[in-house]
Protein backbone atom coordinates (compact mmCIF):
# COMPACT_ATOMS: atom_id res chain seq x y z
CA UNK A 1 0.00 0.00 0.00
CA UNK A 2 0.76 3.43 -0.82
CA UNK A 3 2.40 5.59 1.95
CA UNK A 4 -0.17 7.79 4.02
CA UNK A 5 -1.12 8.83 7.51
CA UNK A 6 -4.05 8.11 8.56
CA UNK A 7 -5.26 10.35 11.72
CA UNK A 8 -8.31 9.76 13.75
CA UNK A 9 -10.36 12.30 16.12
CA UNK A 10 -11.17 11.07 19.35
CA UNK A 11 -12.97 14.18 19.82
CA UNK A 12 -15.50 13.62 16.52
CA UNK A 13 -18.99 12.67 17.17
CA UNK A 14 -18.26 9.72 14.51
CA UNK A 15 -17.03 6.75 15.87
CA UNK A 16 -13.79 5.12 14.96
CA UNK A 17 -14.58 2.83 12.83
CA UNK A 18 -16.50 5.14 11.18
CA UNK A 19 -13.72 7.55 10.68
CA UNK A 20 -11.28 4.75 9.50
CA UNK A 21 -13.46 3.32 7.08
CA UNK A 22 -14.37 7.16 5.70
CA UNK A 23 -10.62 7.72 5.42
CA UNK A 24 -10.06 4.05 3.44
CA UNK A 25 -12.77 4.67 0.83
CA UNK A 26 -11.80 8.31 0.58
CA UNK A 27 -8.32 7.02 -0.21
CA UNK A 28 -9.71 4.22 -2.73
CA UNK A 29 -11.71 7.10 -4.63
CA UNK A 30 -8.96 9.05 -4.82
CA UNK A 31 -6.29 7.08 -6.49
CA UNK A 32 -3.87 7.12 -3.11
CA UNK A 33 -4.95 3.36 -3.14
CA UNK A 34 -4.80 1.26 -6.36
CA UNK A 35 -6.69 -2.49 -7.34
CA UNK A 36 -4.23 -4.76 -6.34
CA UNK A 37 -2.47 -2.76 -3.24
CA UNK A 38 -2.15 -4.55 -0.11
CA UNK A 39 -3.60 -2.92 3.09
CA UNK A 40 -1.53 -3.27 6.50
CA UNK A 41 -2.27 -6.03 8.55
CA UNK A 42 -5.40 -5.32 10.87
CA UNK A 43 -3.30 -6.06 13.87
CA UNK A 44 -0.30 -3.40 12.39
CA UNK A 45 -2.96 -0.94 11.93
CA UNK A 46 -4.45 -1.54 15.35
CA UNK A 47 -1.06 -0.60 16.61
CA UNK A 48 -0.46 2.31 14.53
CA UNK A 49 -3.83 4.22 15.17
CA UNK A 50 -3.84 2.75 18.84
CA UNK A 51 -7.56 1.41 18.35
CA UNK A 52 -8.50 -2.02 19.65
CA UNK A 53 -7.90 -4.59 16.93
CA UNK A 54 -11.54 -5.51 16.59
CA UNK A 55 -12.24 -1.89 15.10
CA UNK A 56 -10.03 -2.46 12.63
CA UNK A 57 -11.50 -6.06 11.47
CA UNK A 58 -14.52 -5.06 11.70
CA UNK A 59 -13.96 -2.20 8.38
CA UNK A 60 -12.01 -4.77 6.63
CA UNK A 61 -14.74 -6.89 6.56
CA UNK A 62 -17.40 -4.64 6.20
CA UNK A 63 -15.59 -2.86 3.26
CA UNK A 64 -15.11 -6.40 1.57
CA UNK A 65 -18.69 -7.04 1.73
CA UNK A 66 -18.86 -3.46 -0.03
CA UNK A 67 -17.08 -4.75 -2.58
CA UNK A 68 -14.09 -2.16 -1.90
CA UNK A 69 -11.82 -4.79 -0.78
CA UNK A 70 -10.76 -8.40 -1.42
CA UNK A 71 -9.01 -11.47 0.85
CA UNK A 72 -6.68 -13.50 0.10
CA UNK A 73 -5.94 -16.58 1.97
CA UNK A 74 -2.93 -16.31 4.64
CA UNK A 75 -2.39 -12.91 2.14
CA UNK A 76 -4.36 -10.46 3.43
CA UNK A 77 -6.47 -7.48 2.09
CA UNK A 78 -6.06 -5.94 -0.90
CA UNK A 79 -8.17 -3.21 -3.03
CA UNK A 80 -10.23 -5.29 -5.09
CA UNK A 81 -9.75 -4.85 -8.93
CA UNK A 82 -13.02 -4.62 -9.82
CA UNK A 83 -13.69 -1.69 -7.79
CA UNK A 84 -13.05 -0.09 -11.97
CA UNK A 85 -15.58 -2.17 -12.87
CA UNK A 86 -18.04 -1.05 -10.17
CA UNK A 87 -18.00 2.45 -11.11
CA UNK A 88 -16.45 3.69 -8.03
CA UNK A 89 -12.85 4.33 -8.81
CA UNK A 90 -12.90 7.51 -11.71
CA UNK A 91 -11.58 10.35 -11.46
CA UNK A 92 -14.73 12.06 -11.45
CA UNK A 93 -16.15 10.81 -8.11
CA UNK A 94 -11.84 11.49 -7.02
CA UNK A 95 -12.25 15.02 -8.09
CA UNK A 96 -15.86 15.30 -6.17
CA UNK A 97 -14.15 14.00 -2.90
CA UNK A 98 -14.00 17.58 -1.18
CA UNK A 99 -11.66 19.21 1.29
CA UNK A 100 -13.43 19.70 4.72
CA UNK A 101 -12.58 22.09 7.48
CA UNK A 102 -11.98 21.22 11.69
CA UNK A 103 -15.44 21.18 12.36
CA UNK A 104 -16.45 18.95 9.07
CA UNK A 105 -18.25 21.98 7.76
CA UNK A 106 -17.43 21.76 3.24
CA UNK A 107 -15.78 25.19 2.27
CA UNK A 108 -17.43 27.10 -0.36
CA UNK A 109 -14.59 28.14 -2.52
CA UNK A 110 -16.86 29.83 -4.51
CA UNK A 111 -16.95 32.42 -2.09
CA UNK A 112 -12.96 32.82 -1.57
CA UNK A 113 -11.58 32.89 -5.13
CA UNK A 114 -10.98 35.86 -6.33
CA UNK A 115 -10.55 35.49 -9.74
CA UNK A 116 -11.51 32.54 -12.16
CA UNK A 117 -9.20 31.75 -14.91
CA UNK A 118 -10.39 27.82 -15.23
CA UNK A 119 -13.40 29.91 -16.60
CA UNK A 120 -11.53 31.53 -19.27
CA UNK A 121 -11.67 30.32 -22.99
CA UNK A 122 -8.28 28.63 -23.98
CA UNK A 123 -7.00 26.40 -26.51
CA UNK A 124 -7.16 22.80 -25.49
CA UNK A 125 -5.06 19.85 -26.86
CA UNK A 126 -5.33 16.12 -26.30
CA UNK A 127 -3.15 14.55 -24.44
CA UNK A 128 -2.75 11.30 -27.13
CA UNK A 129 -2.65 13.81 -29.94
CA UNK A 130 0.60 11.70 -30.69
CA UNK A 131 -1.74 9.14 -31.68
CA UNK A 132 -3.71 10.84 -34.05
CA UNK A 133 -3.27 10.03 -38.20
CA UNK A 134 -3.58 13.55 -38.49
CA UNK A 135 -2.51 16.29 -35.59
CA UNK A 136 -2.79 19.36 -37.30
CA UNK A 137 -1.46 20.26 -33.88
CA UNK A 138 0.42 23.99 -33.45
CA UNK A 139 3.47 24.20 -30.85
CA UNK A 140 4.76 20.73 -31.18
CA UNK A 141 7.89 19.77 -31.47
CA UNK A 142 8.91 16.79 -34.05
CA UNK A 143 10.79 14.60 -32.24
CA UNK A 144 12.47 13.18 -34.93
CA UNK A 145 14.10 16.05 -35.92
CA UNK A 146 15.81 17.41 -32.57
CA UNK A 147 19.17 16.46 -32.37
CA UNK A 148 19.47 14.44 -29.02
CA UNK A 149 22.86 13.65 -29.21
CA UNK A 150 23.51 17.18 -29.60
CA UNK A 151 21.63 18.24 -26.59
CA UNK A 152 22.65 15.60 -24.31
CA UNK A 153 26.57 16.57 -24.98
CA UNK A 154 24.98 19.84 -23.89
CA UNK A 155 23.46 18.89 -21.01
CA UNK A 156 26.40 16.72 -19.72
CA UNK A 157 28.88 19.29 -20.01
CA UNK A 158 26.77 21.50 -17.96
CA UNK A 159 26.74 18.60 -15.33
CA UNK A 160 30.62 18.58 -15.40
CA UNK A 161 31.97 19.57 -11.86
CA UNK A 162 33.60 22.17 -13.86
CA UNK A 163 30.52 24.03 -13.74
CA UNK A 164 28.69 23.02 -10.94
CA UNK A 165 28.83 26.20 -9.35
CA UNK A 166 26.66 27.82 -12.20
CA UNK A 167 24.08 25.50 -11.66
CA UNK A 168 24.12 24.29 -8.26
CA UNK A 169 23.44 27.13 -6.15
CA UNK A 170 20.78 29.02 -5.22
CA UNK A 171 21.59 32.54 -8.00
CA UNK A 172 18.96 34.62 -5.80
CA UNK A 173 17.63 36.66 -8.90
CA UNK A 174 20.54 36.62 -10.82
CA UNK A 175 20.39 34.24 -14.46
CA UNK A 176 23.31 32.08 -16.22
CA UNK A 177 25.63 34.69 -17.46
CA UNK A 178 26.76 32.75 -20.05
CA UNK A 179 23.16 32.37 -21.47
CA UNK A 180 21.99 35.90 -21.30
CA UNK A 181 25.69 36.92 -23.36
CA UNK A 182 24.81 33.92 -25.70
CA UNK A 183 20.81 35.38 -25.92
CA UNK A 184 22.65 39.21 -26.41
CA UNK A 185 25.04 38.60 -28.93
CA UNK A 186 23.85 36.04 -30.93
CA UNK A 187 19.65 35.66 -30.70
CA UNK A 188 18.82 39.76 -30.48
CA UNK A 189 21.63 41.22 -33.19
CA UNK A 190 19.29 38.60 -35.82
CA UNK A 191 16.38 40.41 -35.22
CA UNK A 192 17.97 43.64 -35.36
CA UNK A 193 18.37 44.56 -31.40
CA UNK A 194 21.52 45.59 -30.18
CA UNK A 195 21.45 45.65 -25.85
CA UNK A 196 23.44 45.45 -23.00
CA UNK A 197 23.07 42.34 -20.12
CA UNK A 198 20.90 44.64 -17.96
CA UNK A 199 17.74 45.05 -20.50
CA UNK A 200 17.73 41.26 -20.66
CA UNK A 201 15.80 38.81 -18.50
CA UNK A 202 15.41 34.99 -18.97
CA UNK A 203 11.93 33.57 -17.97
CA UNK A 204 10.29 30.61 -17.69
CA UNK A 205 8.69 31.31 -20.99
CA UNK A 206 6.70 33.64 -22.90
CA UNK A 207 3.60 32.86 -20.08
CA UNK A 208 5.61 34.37 -17.54
CA UNK A 209 6.83 37.27 -19.27
CA UNK A 210 3.36 38.69 -20.49
CA UNK A 211 2.22 37.60 -16.51
CA UNK A 212 4.93 39.71 -14.97
CA UNK A 213 3.99 42.17 -17.70
CA UNK A 214 0.78 42.32 -17.03
CA UNK A 215 1.28 42.53 -12.87
CA UNK A 216 3.76 45.67 -13.05
CA UNK A 217 2.19 47.44 -16.02
CA UNK A 218 -1.76 46.49 -15.94
CA UNK A 219 -4.52 48.19 -12.74
CA UNK A 220 -7.86 47.88 -12.56
CA UNK A 221 -8.02 51.35 -14.75
CA UNK A 222 -5.56 50.41 -17.28
CA UNK A 223 -6.72 50.01 -20.85
CA UNK A 224 -5.33 46.99 -22.85
CA UNK A 225 -5.62 46.99 -26.41
CA UNK A 226 -4.72 43.30 -28.06
CA UNK A 227 -5.49 42.01 -31.45
CA UNK A 228 -8.46 40.56 -33.33
CA UNK A 229 -8.18 37.85 -33.76
CA UNK A 230 -5.11 37.39 -31.45
CA UNK A 231 -3.44 34.65 -29.27
CA UNK A 232 -5.81 33.65 -25.83
CA UNK A 233 -3.18 33.57 -23.41
CA UNK A 234 -2.25 36.78 -23.70
CA UNK A 235 -5.52 38.24 -24.09
CA UNK A 236 -6.56 36.00 -20.59
CA UNK A 237 -3.42 37.37 -18.55
CA UNK A 238 -4.68 40.97 -19.48
CA UNK A 239 -8.15 40.29 -18.66
CA UNK A 240 -7.16 39.15 -14.86
CA UNK A 241 -5.88 42.23 -14.34
CA UNK A 242 -8.25 44.93 -15.84
CA UNK A 243 -11.93 44.97 -17.68
CA UNK A 244 -10.96 47.89 -19.71
CA UNK A 245 -9.78 46.15 -22.84
CA UNK A 246 -9.98 46.63 -26.83
CA UNK A 247 -9.64 44.16 -29.67
CA UNK A 248 -8.59 45.73 -32.56
CA UNK A 249 -9.16 44.33 -35.80
CA UNK A 250 -5.90 42.84 -37.90
CA UNK A 251 -5.62 42.65 -41.58
CA UNK A 252 -3.23 41.42 -44.03
CA UNK A 253 -1.01 43.35 -43.37
CA UNK A 254 -1.64 42.70 -38.94
CA UNK A 255 -2.19 45.17 -36.78
CA UNK A 256 -3.69 48.36 -38.54
CA UNK A 257 -2.42 52.04 -37.01
CA UNK A 258 -5.83 53.98 -36.15
CA UNK A 259 -7.87 56.30 -34.08
CA UNK A 260 -9.02 53.21 -32.17
CA UNK A 261 -5.19 53.21 -30.13
CA UNK A 262 -6.33 56.29 -29.01
CA UNK A 263 -6.35 56.62 -25.14
CA UNK A 264 -4.96 52.86 -24.51
CA UNK A 265 -2.02 52.86 -22.20
CA UNK A 266 -0.63 49.16 -23.00
CA UNK A 267 -0.68 47.26 -26.60
CA UNK A 268 0.26 43.65 -27.17
CA UNK A 269 0.75 42.64 -30.73
CA UNK A 270 2.64 40.01 -32.63
CA UNK A 271 4.25 42.16 -35.77
CA UNK A 272 6.23 39.49 -37.08
CA UNK A 273 4.06 36.47 -37.45
CA UNK A 274 0.79 37.28 -36.58
CA UNK A 275 -0.76 35.15 -34.26
CA UNK A 276 -2.94 33.40 -35.46
CA UNK A 277 -3.35 34.55 -38.93
CA UNK A 278 0.87 35.03 -39.85
CA UNK A 279 1.03 37.86 -41.59
CA UNK A 280 4.11 40.30 -41.26
CA UNK A 281 3.82 43.94 -40.52
CA UNK A 282 5.99 45.81 -43.06
CA UNK A 283 8.18 48.64 -42.14
CA UNK A 284 5.94 50.90 -42.57
CA UNK A 285 3.55 50.11 -40.73
CA UNK A 286 6.12 49.32 -37.52
CA UNK A 287 7.26 53.40 -38.02
CA UNK A 288 3.75 54.46 -38.37
CA UNK A 289 3.12 52.36 -35.13
CA UNK A 290 5.80 53.59 -33.34
CA UNK A 291 5.22 57.38 -33.85
CA UNK A 292 1.45 56.54 -33.11
CA UNK A 293 2.65 55.28 -29.31
CA UNK A 294 5.09 58.04 -28.73
CA UNK A 295 1.95 60.31 -29.75
CA UNK A 296 -0.60 58.25 -27.12
CA UNK A 297 2.06 57.41 -24.63
CA UNK A 298 1.43 53.91 -24.75
CA UNK A 299 3.37 50.96 -24.01
CA UNK A 300 4.01 48.19 -26.94
CA UNK A 301 4.64 44.35 -25.75
CA UNK A 302 6.09 43.01 -28.80
CA UNK A 303 5.38 39.12 -28.71
CA UNK A 304 7.79 37.97 -31.17
CA UNK A 305 7.21 33.85 -30.80
CA UNK A 306 8.57 32.58 -33.98
CA UNK A 307 11.84 34.29 -33.98
CA UNK A 308 13.25 32.02 -36.32
CA UNK A 309 10.90 31.07 -38.83
CA UNK A 310 11.07 33.34 -42.36
CA UNK A 311 10.93 31.68 -45.40
CA UNK A 312 9.81 33.91 -48.02
CA UNK A 313 12.17 37.19 -48.07
CA UNK A 314 14.47 38.65 -45.64
CA UNK A 315 13.50 38.36 -41.87
CA UNK A 316 11.59 41.79 -41.14
CA UNK A 317 13.45 43.49 -37.98
CA UNK A 318 11.63 43.40 -34.79
CA UNK A 319 9.48 46.14 -33.39
CA UNK A 320 11.60 46.81 -30.86
CA UNK A 321 15.34 47.23 -33.19
CA UNK A 322 12.94 50.49 -34.41
CA UNK A 323 11.85 51.28 -30.87
CA UNK A 324 14.03 55.03 -29.63
CA UNK A 325 12.39 55.72 -26.69
CA UNK A 326 12.31 52.47 -24.95
CA UNK A 327 8.78 52.13 -24.85
CA UNK A 328 9.03 48.56 -26.60
CA UNK A 329 9.09 45.49 -24.20
CA UNK A 330 10.61 42.61 -26.45
CA UNK A 331 9.16 39.00 -25.44
CA UNK A 332 10.88 36.02 -27.26
CA UNK A 333 11.01 31.88 -26.70
CA UNK A 334 12.91 29.08 -27.44
CA UNK A 335 9.97 27.41 -27.16
CA UNK A 336 9.38 26.89 -31.16
CA UNK A 337 12.60 26.41 -31.78
CA UNK A 338 13.99 23.79 -29.56
CA UNK A 339 11.32 22.49 -27.40
CA UNK A 340 8.39 23.19 -25.57
CA UNK A 341 9.26 21.56 -22.45
CA UNK A 342 12.35 24.07 -21.88
CA UNK A 343 10.32 26.24 -20.74
CA UNK A 344 12.88 29.10 -21.23
CA UNK A 345 12.05 32.53 -22.62
CA UNK A 346 13.47 36.26 -22.54
CA UNK A 347 12.34 39.62 -22.08
CA UNK A 348 14.09 42.66 -23.46
CA UNK A 349 13.25 45.73 -21.89
CA UNK A 350 14.60 48.98 -20.06
CA UNK A 351 17.25 48.40 -17.19
CA UNK A 352 15.05 50.11 -14.99
CA UNK A 353 11.70 47.71 -15.48
CA UNK A 354 13.88 44.86 -16.04
CA UNK A 355 15.21 45.57 -12.55
CA UNK A 356 11.72 45.50 -10.93
CA UNK A 357 10.75 42.29 -13.21
CA UNK A 358 13.83 40.39 -11.70
CA UNK A 359 12.62 41.42 -8.44
CA UNK A 360 9.02 40.42 -9.27
CA UNK A 361 10.45 37.12 -11.01
CA UNK A 362 12.30 36.13 -7.60
CA UNK A 363 8.90 36.50 -5.61
CA UNK A 364 7.69 34.05 -7.96
CA UNK A 365 10.71 31.44 -8.91
CA UNK A 366 13.69 32.77 -8.17
CA UNK A 367 14.85 32.12 -11.55
CA UNK A 368 14.24 30.02 -14.54
CA UNK A 369 16.27 26.30 -13.57
CA UNK A 370 20.28 27.17 -13.96
CA UNK A 371 20.79 23.77 -15.17
CA UNK A 372 18.51 24.29 -17.97
CA UNK A 373 19.82 27.59 -18.56
CA UNK A 374 24.13 26.74 -18.58
CA UNK A 375 22.45 23.32 -21.09
CA UNK A 376 20.79 25.92 -23.96
CA UNK A 377 24.03 27.88 -23.40
CA UNK A 378 26.27 25.85 -24.66
CA UNK A 379 23.61 24.11 -27.24
CA UNK A 380 23.86 28.39 -28.42
CA UNK A 381 27.46 28.34 -28.02
CA UNK A 382 28.72 25.23 -29.49
CA UNK A 383 26.92 25.75 -32.75
CA UNK A 384 24.09 23.37 -32.37
CA UNK A 385 20.95 25.56 -32.27
CA UNK A 386 22.62 27.35 -35.83
CA UNK A 387 22.59 23.86 -36.96
CA UNK A 388 19.13 22.92 -36.20
CA UNK A 389 17.00 25.78 -36.93
CA UNK A 390 18.64 25.46 -40.38
CA UNK A 391 17.51 21.72 -40.23
CA UNK A 392 13.92 22.88 -39.12
CA UNK A 393 13.98 25.75 -41.79
CA UNK A 394 14.39 22.89 -44.63
CA UNK A 395 11.70 20.73 -43.11
CA UNK A 396 9.09 23.31 -42.24
CA UNK A 397 8.99 25.16 -45.31
CA UNK A 398 8.43 21.86 -46.96
CA UNK A 399 5.55 20.88 -45.12
CA UNK A 400 4.63 24.93 -45.47
CA UNK A 401 4.63 24.36 -49.17
CA UNK A 402 2.70 20.61 -48.83
CA UNK A 403 -0.16 22.23 -46.78
CA UNK A 404 -0.39 25.63 -49.18
CA UNK A 405 -0.82 23.28 -51.89
CA UNK A 406 -3.13 21.16 -50.32
CA UNK A 407 -5.33 23.60 -49.35
CA UNK A 408 -5.52 25.24 -53.04
CA UNK A 409 -6.87 21.67 -53.73
CA UNK A 410 -8.99 20.98 -51.00
CA UNK A 411 -10.17 24.14 -49.54
CA UNK A 412 -10.19 26.30 -52.97
CA UNK A 413 -12.85 28.96 -52.02
CA UNK A 414 -11.79 29.38 -48.77
CA UNK A 415 -9.48 32.47 -47.83
CA UNK A 416 -5.99 30.86 -46.71
CA UNK A 417 -3.58 33.70 -45.14
CA UNK A 418 -0.19 32.73 -46.79
CA UNK A 419 2.28 35.01 -44.44
CA UNK A 420 6.45 34.54 -44.36
CA UNK A 421 6.25 31.16 -42.53
CA UNK A 422 6.11 30.11 -39.37
CA UNK A 423 4.81 26.56 -38.44
CA UNK A 424 0.89 26.93 -39.20
CA UNK A 425 -1.73 28.41 -41.18
CA UNK A 426 -5.09 30.19 -40.74
CA UNK A 427 -7.77 29.18 -42.87
CA UNK A 428 -11.44 30.98 -42.83
CA UNK A 429 -13.98 29.10 -44.83
CA UNK A 430 -16.30 30.65 -47.60
CA UNK A 431 -19.35 28.86 -46.11
CA UNK A 432 -19.87 30.89 -42.90
CA UNK A 433 -22.98 27.95 -42.01
CA UNK A 434 -19.96 26.01 -41.00
CA UNK A 435 -18.95 26.30 -37.22
CA UNK A 436 -15.61 24.92 -36.95
CA UNK A 437 -16.10 24.12 -33.42
CA UNK A 438 -18.47 21.27 -34.45
CA UNK A 439 -15.83 20.80 -37.71
CA UNK A 440 -13.36 20.31 -34.92
CA UNK A 441 -15.22 17.96 -33.11
CA UNK A 442 -16.24 15.44 -35.78
CA UNK A 443 -12.36 15.48 -37.44
CA UNK A 444 -11.07 14.13 -34.20
CA UNK A 445 -13.53 11.79 -34.25
CA UNK A 446 -11.50 10.52 -37.47
CA UNK A 447 -8.57 11.15 -36.06
CA UNK A 448 -7.95 14.69 -37.37
CA UNK A 449 -7.07 17.39 -35.18
CA UNK A 450 -7.55 21.18 -35.63
CA UNK A 451 -8.08 24.17 -33.72
CA UNK A 452 -11.38 25.89 -34.07
CA UNK A 453 -11.17 29.77 -34.59
CA UNK A 454 -13.55 30.95 -32.02
CA UNK A 455 -11.21 31.24 -29.07
CA UNK A 456 -8.89 33.14 -31.05
CA UNK A 457 -11.70 35.59 -30.95
CA UNK A 458 -12.28 38.23 -27.94
CA UNK A 459 -16.14 37.40 -27.81
CA UNK A 460 -15.60 33.85 -29.59
CA UNK A 461 -17.78 34.79 -32.10
CA UNK A 462 -16.40 34.07 -35.56
CA UNK A 463 -16.62 30.16 -35.89
CA UNK A 464 -15.75 30.15 -39.41
CA UNK A 465 -12.12 30.14 -38.96
CA UNK A 466 -9.56 27.40 -38.11
CA UNK A 467 -5.53 27.21 -37.36
CA UNK A 468 -3.92 24.40 -38.92
CA UNK A 469 -0.34 23.56 -37.19
CA UNK A 470 2.26 21.51 -39.20
CA UNK A 471 5.47 21.44 -36.92
CA UNK A 472 4.58 17.69 -35.72
CA UNK A 473 2.81 16.12 -38.66
CA UNK A 474 4.54 13.77 -41.72
CA UNK A 475 4.90 15.34 -44.50
CA UNK A 476 3.09 12.93 -46.24
CA UNK A 477 0.07 12.86 -44.13
CA UNK A 478 -0.46 16.39 -45.24
CA UNK A 479 -2.69 16.00 -48.22
CA UNK A 480 -4.57 13.21 -47.12
CA UNK A 481 -5.44 14.56 -43.80
CA UNK A 482 -7.15 17.94 -45.47
CA UNK A 483 -8.62 15.51 -48.16
CA UNK A 484 -10.57 13.71 -45.09
CA UNK A 485 -11.09 17.44 -43.45
CA UNK A 486 -12.49 18.94 -46.81
CA UNK A 487 -15.13 15.74 -46.78
CA UNK A 488 -16.33 16.94 -42.85
CA UNK A 489 -17.06 20.65 -43.77
CA UNK A 490 -18.64 18.88 -47.04
CA UNK A 491 -21.02 17.27 -44.93
CA UNK A 492 -21.89 20.33 -42.16
CA UNK A 493 -23.18 22.38 -45.42
CA UNK A 494 -26.29 23.62 -44.55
Amino acid sequence: MRDFLISLDRNSNKSLQAQLREVLVSAILAGHMQPGDKLPSTRYLSQQLGISRNTSVLVYQALTEDGYLRTSERSGYFVNETVLEMGVHNSAMAAGIQSKSVGGEIIDWSQRILKRPAAQRNIRKPRDWQSLPYPFIYGQPDKSLFPITDWRDCVYKAMGKKWLDAWSQDTLDNDDEMLVEQIRTRILPRRGILVGQDQILVTLGAQQALYTIASLLVGSNTKVAVEEPGYPDARNIFALRTDDMVALQVDQQGLPVSEAMNGIDVLYTTPSHQLPTTVTMPHERRVQLLKKAKEQDFIIVEDDYELESNYVGKPVPALKSLDKDGRVIYVGSFSKTLFPGLRLGFMVASPDLISELRALRRLMVRHPPTNNQRSTAFFLSLGYYDVFVRRLHRSYRQRWNAMGAALDKHFPTSNVTRGMGGSSYWVELSDKSINTDTLAKIALEQGIFIEPGSDYFNEGSNRSCFRLGFSSIDDQAIEPGLAKLAQLAERLRT
